[in-house]
């Protein structure tokens, strides 16, 4: 009878022993978590960072052509090769899609809320900055569609980079398709942006 209760009182005596074991794997997952939770903020941190350089440059960048070139003959950068010529695309990037300037601006204001939910689950930091490029590039066009003319959400995107024989962009356009390659890139490496690897 003694045996019987002595078997049965050890689990309940088992996590205030001497060894504390159970008390201890706890406080070891607890700090694994907080400290993902930290590295998930830093990489957050690093995708707004690259995003407000990207919206930065583009921004200043179209202010200082539309002030000082716009209207005005091109500027040869690397002779014809590569030109400065100030045009205003109310379509898609590369000047596609003039007709849909409004149907453009919801995909730019969605693009933006998916990264938004993507970013709560952010652990990788090549993610951080596709979608950092991504995002900067989105809202520098956005801006564009929601302030310039003719009128709010129809707005013309500001474009003057011009290589030859090609449509002429701007720095957002580059950004939105540096960071779309660098995640076609991070799928096929099997990367996700919880920090996963996966192999098909």
């Amino acid at each position: 009878m003694a045996e019987a209760e002595r078997i049965t009182s050890t689990p309940e005596s088992g996590p205030d022993s001497e060894g504390g074991q159970p008390v201890e794997q706890e406080d070891r997952t607890e700090e694994t978590a907080e400290q993902k939770t930290g590295r998930g903020g830093r990489r957050i941190r690093a995708l707004l960072l690259v995003a407000a350089v990207v919206y930065a440059l583009d921004l200043s960048s179209k202010l200082l052509v539309v002030a000082k070139l716009e209207h005005h003959a091109p500027i040869e950068v690397i002779g014809t090769l590569l030109q400065f010529n100030v045009i205003r695309n109310r379509g898609a990037a590369f000047s596609m899609g003039e007709a849909l300037t409004i149907f453009l601006t919801i995909i730019a204001a969605t693009v933006i809320v998916v990264i938004a939910r993507i970013a709560r689950k952010l652990y990788s930091l090549p993610w951080a900055i596709a979608l950092g490029l991504l995002l900067g590039g989105a809202f520098g066009n956005l801006t564009d569609r929601v302030f310039r003319s003719p009128g709010i959400f129809e707005g013309a995107v500001v474009d003057f980079i011009a290589p030859a024989h090609f449509a002429v962009f701007n720095l957002a356009d580059s950004a939105i398709v540096c960071g779309g390659i660098l995640i076609v890139f991070l799928s096929f490496r099997g990367l996700d942006p919880d920090g996963t690897v996966h192999k098909d």
